[in-house]
């Protein structure tokens, strides 16, 4: 009698164990290692803080990527600016909108479940905006008087710009679907129109203009939200 209860012990024991261990094992099986695909939409917060820090800035900027493929993303900004710039012989300001339109590639491997982002991107960026010369000074070449500084305000409208931009950059994702991300921008300008009498000083997404240089540098920091479309 012994015998057979302790045979039926060992049998009941088998089973249960065989059965958590099967639950175990689909457990693991069904662990979901697909990744979201889907559109995420921001805004750059360096360009609110500069609002707010500096007087004559004021600055929006909308951004959006969507996953295409594993790695690649389909990308762009869109904004709108307006800065003065001072020289020592010139004050002009600048008020405008852009677009820049391109895609990024993540080079960054995650672990499965993670979706963060080292990525490296390629825009084509293009601006319209208005320039107005507020203040500039005519070059006498004797200023016994006193510089010759002339105040009357010149507007130019109608301008626009285009240029080629690379971008370097991090997104982390710091909830669920919540991203935060840093960049910095160098960019190449291919095209402008330019106000008479003088250059741009500033264009809109391209930032400050320099003589004898067609290169601009840029940085953002954003926070965006990812909408999951589907995984894969």
């Amino acid at each position: 009698m012994k015998q057979k209860l302790i045979y039926i012990l060992l049998i009941s024991f088998g089973f249960h164990s065989s059965a958590v261990f099967a639950q175990q094992e689909e457990a693991t099986d069904t662990v979901d290692a697909r990744e979201k695909y889907g559109l995420r939409v921001g805004i750059d917060l360096s360009k609110p803080l500069r609002t707010f820090l500096e007087e004559d800035y004021e600055g929006l900027e909308i951004k959006g990527d969507y996953r295409l493929y594993e790695r690649i993303y389909l990308a762009g900004e869109i904004g709108n600016e307006q800065n003065v710039i001072s020289e020592p012989n010139v004050t002009a300001s600048a008020k405008g909108s852009y677009m820049k339109l391109g895609a990024d590639y993540n080079f960054y491997e995650n672990w499965t479940g993670m979706q963060n982002l080292i990525y490296f991107g390629v825009r084509y960026g293009f601006a319209t905006f208005s320039s107005e010369l507020e203040e500039f000074s005519i070059y006498n070449r004797n200023p016994y008087f006193g510089p010759d500084v002339r105040t009357e305000s010149r507007e130019y409208n109608n301008l626009t710009a285009g240029w080629a931009e690379l971008q370097l950059g991090v997104k982390v994702e710091v909830l669920n679907n919540l991203y935060l991300s840093t960049r910095v921008e160098l960019k190449k300008k291919i095209n402008e129109t330019k106000p008479g009498n003088f250059d741009n000083l500033y264009i809109p997404g391209f930032n400050r203009t320099y003589d004898g240089s067609s290169l601009g540098v840029g940085y953002g920091y954003s926070i965006s939200y990812l909408i999951p479309l589907y995984k894969r």
